[in-house]
């Protein structure tokens, strides 16, 4: 099957411009800095997007790196908490708690090289993170529908379907899928190796048989019509011959979703959050579902104890009082 290349510009991030600001230059050289202690290049992004952030929001009040006190960051912090996105929702804790500790870290820098006397960020207090339950869980019966929405008689429905699998089977994070390299993937052993997950922890997964066929297929017979300039050693490639972005593959996942008719808030982490819930259900050990998700704190994997409601019902009916004498009372049938 020959696969049609689509014309594609690639897009480039685009960073808030400090260039004319006082912090541009003590940015490049901490950026610099977290490269050369082995930071994921997402973690580093993340890091100088919200310094950047900081940066313009002190240039509207006149503010220069030096000038920089914790009276100051507090106002920031309060700015942080009262501030609207464009849909008019407030920044979650997640978000403000993440932009604070990018401006700790780098004024942290900042003292360690003496460009300033202090670290003003050192004390600080960060909102309380609450830990939420995912709001809602695919089912089986669901996951599949979703599973079979993908033409898998054109080479971009048998890659999409395999990329859903994989998402299923091995509850990957987005950024771990499309960060996989083709060398990644040992078919004859039946594994694969996420490296660099979060945290930077490398660990081996293990493939289903019916996963191990799909990517068989599509490393076989799709992954070289898609190759192009820019594909490297990527596993999975766009049309455009392309390595995923966050972007891209979020979408194309939510359009399978809406297609399946299913209408729920997500995509991608719906599947990481069903293979959880159902492996539990199904009686894994909670510590292998850890390993699997690549949780460093196994209190952080437990909260699926809390939304596999199937198993509760189970034991609930089993072995509460009120439901067992509720069932015992009931008049028997007539004969």
């Amino acid at each position: 099957m020959a696969l049609r290349k689509k014309l594609h510009s690639h897009r480039q991030s685009k960073k808030r411009n400090i260039s004319h600001t006082a912090f541009h230059g003590y940015l490049q050289h901490y950026v610099d800095h977290l490269g050369m202690l082995g930071y994921s290049e997402r973690t580093i992004e993340s890091y100088d997007s919200r310094v950047r952030y900081f940066a313009l929001w002190c240039e509207d009040r006149t503010l220069e790196p030096l000038q920089i006190t914790k009276p100051i960051l507090e106002r920031y912090q309060k700015h942080l908490f009262h501030h609207r996105q464009k849909n008019g929702d407030p920044l979650s804790f997640r978000a403000q708690s993440i932009a604070l500790q990018a401006l700790k870290s780098y004024f942290k820098w900042m003292a360690q090289k003496n460009h300033m006397l202090y670290n003003p960020a050192s004390e600080i207090q960060f909102p309380k993170i609450p830990r939420k339950l995912p709001r809602e869980i695919l089912t089986p019966e669901q996951v599949s529908e979703i599973l079979s929405q993908p033409d898998i008689n054109t080479p971009d429905g048998i890659r999409d379907r395999t990329i859903m699998e994989l998402f299923y089977d091995c509850g990957l994070r987005r950024a771990e899928l499309i960060n996989l390299k083709l060398s990644d993937i040992h078919l004859p052993r039946g594994v694969l190796i996420v490296r660099e997950g979060k945290g930077g922890q490398d660990r081996y997964l293990p493939l289903s048989e019916n996963l191990q066929a799909w990517l068989e297929k599509y490393i076989n017979d799709i992954r070289d019509e898609l190759i192009g300039p820019l594909s490297d050693d990527a596993l999975f490639l766009t049309d455009y011959g392309e390595p995923y972005s966050r972007y891209n593959i979020g979408a194309m996942v939510k359009r399978h979703i809406v297609q399946a008719g299913i209408t729920i808030k997500g995509s991608c982490h719906l599947f990481r959050h069903a293979m959880a819930t159902h492996m539990l259900e199904n009686g894994a050990d909670i510590r292998f579902i850890q390993v699997m998700l690549g949780h460093r704190d196994l209190s952080t994997t437990q909260i699926y104890t809390q939304v596999s409601v199937e198993k509760l019902r189970a034991v609930h009916a089993a072995t509460h009082p009120s439901v067992k004498k509720r069932v015992n009372s009931e008049p028997a049938p007539d004969t």
